[in-house]
């Protein structure tokens, strides 16, 4: 192997008088790439791959150039609000209220900080976002399959492509199986393209460019090897990437609507602050900058100018616990609508089941033959069923199955600690763990008998075919395996203990349907010899003439938790409903296993296409399981679903799937055995592949929404209260209970500590056993009308009745309104604590203690408050005096009534509710 140092630039490959330089790759043949690229079909080493990993770079596009820190801070003054107050601490400052030209200044600078810290917080949370679903690729290294990173594919490196993937690179082909590549975003071509091994002219355009795979392209069907020449930056991708911004905008139809609320409720404030100003001076006699810092007060204490980036905090946390649990969401909206998903359409494998397939039962002419051990892991024996254990040795039939198993095969198995893992398809590997259980080493008998030619496997023909030379009789012969109906048609003869006998089909097809009804999955294994020196294999060659050498039956078994999350959606009344290509009996057996039923109804892909829409919708409604259905069939089913209203998750896992991905209200793909394409068409991504991470995900949906409201129903009354306080002093021409930058310290202090902390509220009790909610049910629902209302005037009355108890006893004005800001912010306390449970009562222990943010903001609230009332620089900023402990005590029992009331009304309002139901 040679030194990284003498790698030639592979990204240009050497002129010569029949190659043009940089985009010739396409007019040599495959042994002259290879030759150039210092490579192999076996690949390169992994010592050779980091040397020029380091030499080249990492596979990826250069990523646009992000806005810098001043100019995200500078932005986060960009709105009405931000404008209205810079513009009133300008007017205050001209006036000579310095000290409440700073304190407004003051508030103004901390929201922005909050921002400013949160957007940064985002931008990281999308990147660390975007390296979980990171493509991956399948290279050959040290002659071996293996699965890295796309960004670690280096030029030489051999690739292998399938159905479904994206092509991490360009690549010059060096096999091409019914390839076919979709290049529509650098063509702009929507039929995807036939690809072959056949070199082209030089001066071919790019989409005439057949012996290449493109960077970003999609493979929709078939299978290829190609080799890698040229990465990043270099590749006909990179060269006509635009340069684009790489954060994504936090943004979303709630962000977007309580915009326009805050837009809408300050235009209203400043109108009734215009007729208060008005008031004040033509029938109260106020002096114009008297009355002028007191409307200032009333508009920062009307608008929840904080509301919008709690909002944002609290979707960003909801996206953050929705990552711990496995949940990627890429597009933000998922957010808001999971919380009100009413059916979910699972696929089964891996999703509903480990996807750990375990070969438990083969099947001969002669014998039911039962195999032991779970998983991957190749150990295990075999067990004549219900009988004696069997020498796998000594029986010629099952040694032939199994060896077809291993050679009729991709895949690749690894031990990595106590665990094996699979290279390739899942299905294969547990054929490949039967053959070493039967006695085979992979190694030893790939080399025995050569693979001279395959069929990969396409769902159209559903089978697999390799053609083998060996050292013994017969010298050459095809292996099959496919679907037992597809085989079946294709065999004449079935082999047994005694020879071959004629194929009785009736026979086999029982047996298929005794080992679906106990929830396996069956394959049929055949084989035909063919002649001495055949080099190639054909359709027309293995279309008849097989003999059977029997079934496999795989089970995958339904994992645990996602039977427990079946039973959570079921008392959530969230309807799920099973999607697979599995045979109906095999589907339902799993089914009853995951509790969807003692007996689901299910419908086949078959009877779907008989159906006219009206039936089809009928049975969409009506079935849980839907076996041997293909993409179109999912597309349909969602659009069937969603007729009524119902919001659909779907998940999906292949190419084929996007359409339904897209018109899914949340399209689920999988992170794991997902492709790129079903990635990119979806609103979230599971990485671990697993139902449970949907119904978690719902959850947490559900619970972001109910902090939204949380949210609203604390801010808006608070706000509420503090403006009315002042509009009632101005009419009744009373002196104000709390001057301007007094509120603006209110609003500074609690909008940062309190409000903030329902962002990180837990999930509440029961929120998975409620009924789904309506994706259009109105946030500013009637009931939390009336309570914005009703807490607003308890909050008008504590405020009103401290400040008149204060000075009925001969305590200053100064002193009455320090005891009027402390209530104020008591009072907001104790209102957290209750609505921090919409759907249950506060008071419980569990209630009371809180929670970690919420103390911490409960604490810090306390401890600037009593800077606020004690600390004499604090005093002489905000004009306040100390307050005596039984004030205090008298300021916190007003508290503690408030939460009472509410409390109360809460619980009436449920009744209520209950007998109206």
């Amino acid at each position: 192997m040679h030194k990284t140092s003498e790698v030639l630039d592979v990204n240009r490959p050497p002129a010569s008088p029949d190659v043009a330089p940089d985009s010739a790759w396409h007019a040599l043949a495959p042994d002259a790439v290879l030759d150039a690229l210092r490579t192999t079909i076996d690949g390169l080493s992994e010592r050779e791959a980091t040397g020029r990993l380091e030499a080249y770079g990492p596979n990826r596009l250069p990523q646009g150039t992000s806005r810098s820190p001043l100019a995200r801070f500078l932005l986060q003054f960009h709105n009405l609000l931000i404008y209205v107050l810079l513009a009133a601490a300008g007017l205050a400052a001209a006036m000579g209220h310095g000290t409440d030209a700073l304190v407004i200044l003051a508030v103004t600078l901390i929201n922005a900080i909050i921002g400013f810290v949160q957007e940064g917080r985002a931008e990281k949370a999308l990147d660390a976002i975007r390296a979980m679903i990171d493509p991956h690729a399948s290279v050959i290294r040290d002659g071996r399959r293996v699965t890295v990173g796309a960004d670690a594919v280096v030029p030489g490196d051999i690739l292998m492509l399938e159905a479904g993937d994206r092509v991490p690179a360009d690549l010059r082909l060096l096999r091409a199986r019914s390839l076919r590549v979709d290049e529509a975003t650098l063509t702009g071509e929507s039929v995807p393209v036939d690809k072959s091994v056949q070199s082209v002219d030089a001066g071919a355009a790019l989409g005439d460019r057949l012996s290449m795979a493109f960077s970003g392209t999609f493979v929709t069907g078939g299978q290829g090897i190609g080799v890698v020449v040229a990465t990043g930056a270099a590749t006909e991708l990179g060269r006509i990437s635009t340069m684009i911004g790489a954060v994504t905008q936090l943004t979303t139809p709630l962000i977007r609507q309580m915009d326009r609320f805050a837009r809408q409720i300050t235009i209203a404030v400043l109108g009734i602050s215009a007729l208060v100003f008005a008031y004040a001076t033509l029938a109260r006699a106020y002096d114009l900058d008297e009355a002028f810092m007191v409307v200032v007060g009333l508009a920062v204490a009307a608008i929840p100018e904080g509301l919008p980036a709690v909002m944002t905090v609290t979707l960003a946390v909801g996206v953050q616990r929705m990552a711990r649990r496995n949940a990627i969401v890429r597009r933000l909206p998922a957010v808001e609508t999971l919380g009100s998903v009413s059916v979910i359409c699972s696929d089964k494998t891996g999703t509903l089941t480990r996807n750990e397939m375990t070969v438990s039962m083969v099947v001969t002419a002669d014998r039911e033959i039962e195999v032991e051990g779970a998983g991957y892991a190749p150990t295990g024996g075999f067990r004549i069923k219900a009988g004696a254990p069997l020498d796998p040795a000594s029986d010629p039939v099952l040694v032939d199955l199994s060896l077809a198993a291993l050679l009729c095969n991709d895949a690749h198995l690894r031990q990595r600690g106590e665990d094996w893992l699979v290279d390739g398809d899942p299905m294969e590997g547990a054929l490949l763990s039967l053959a070493i259980k039967a006695g085979h080493e992979p190694t030893a008998v790939r080399t025995s008998f050569p693979r001279l030619d395959e069929i990969p496997f396409d769902s159209r023909h559903r089978y697999m075919a390799t053609l083998h030379a060996g050292n013994a009789q017969p010298p050459v012969v095809a292996y099959v395996k496919g679907a037992p109906e597809r085989i079946f048609a294709m065999c004449s003869h079935v082999a047994a203990l005694d020879g071959e006998r004629p194929l009785d089909h009736r026979l086999w097809h029982n047996r298929i349907d005794a080992l679906a009804e106990s929830g396996q999955r069956v394959i049929a294994i055949a084989r035909r010899p063919l002649e001495a020196g055949t080099q190639e294999i054909s359709p027309a060659e293995v279309a008849q003439n097989l003999t059977l050498l029997g079934l496999v039956g795989l089970i995958d078994p339904p994992r645990q938790e996602a039977v427990a999350a079946i039973a959570e959606c079921k008392a959530a009344g969230i309807s799920v409903k099973m999607i697979t290509g599995d045979h109906a009996a095999t589907a339902r057996a799993i089914a009853r296993q995951l509790g969807l039923g003692d007996d689901p109804k299910s419908v086949t892909g078959q009877e779907l296409d008989g159906m006219d829409d009206a039936s089809f919708r009928r049975h969409a409604l009506e079935a849980t399981v839907f076996a041997r259905t293909s993409p179109e069939h999912k597309l349909r089913l969602v659009e069937a679903l969603q007729l009524d209203g119902s919001i659909i998750a779907m998940t999906g896992d292949g190419v084929n799937d996007a359409p339904a991905l897209k018109r899914a209200d949340v399209g689920v793909a999988m992170g794991g055995k997902g492709t790129e394409a079903a990635k990119e068409a979806s609103e979230m991504v599971l990485a671990d592949d697993n139902f449970a991470s949907i119904v978690a995900a719902v959850r947490e949906g559900r619970t972001v929404y109910d902090n939204l409201s949380k949210v609203i129903a604390w801010t808006l009354p608070t706000n509420g209260g503090e403006a009315a306080t002042i509009i009632l002093a101005i009419l009744f021409g009373l002196t104000l209970p709390i001057t301007p930058v007094q509120i603006l310290w209110v609003n500074m202090i609690t909008a940062v500590t309190l409000g903030l902390t329902l962002a990180f509220e837990p999930t509440e009790p029961g929120a998975m056993r409620r009924p789904v909610r309506p994706a259009r049910q109105a946030l500013l629902s009637g009931r939390l009308l009336w309570r914005i209302l009703f807490v607003s005037a308890l909050m008008v009355a504590g405020t009103f009745g401290i400040y008149t108890w204060a000075t009925s006893r001969g305590l200053s004005v100064e002193t009455a309104r320090t005891m009027v800001v402390n209530t104020l912010v008591v009072l907001e306390i104790f209102y957290l604590f209750s609505v921090r449970y919409v759907h249950g009562t506060s008071l419980t222990w569990q209630g009371l203690l809180g929670t970690r943010a919420v103390l911490a903001g409960v604490a810090t609230v306390v401890g600037a408050q009593l800077a606020f009332t004690y600390l004499p620089p604090m005093q002489a900023v905000f004009g306040s005096r100390p307050v005596s402990l039984g004030d205090g005590m008298a300021i916190v029992a007003v508290g503690v009534a408030l939460l009472v009331i509410v409390e109360a009304e809460k619980r009436l309002a449920a009744a209520w509710g209950a007998r109206h139901a």
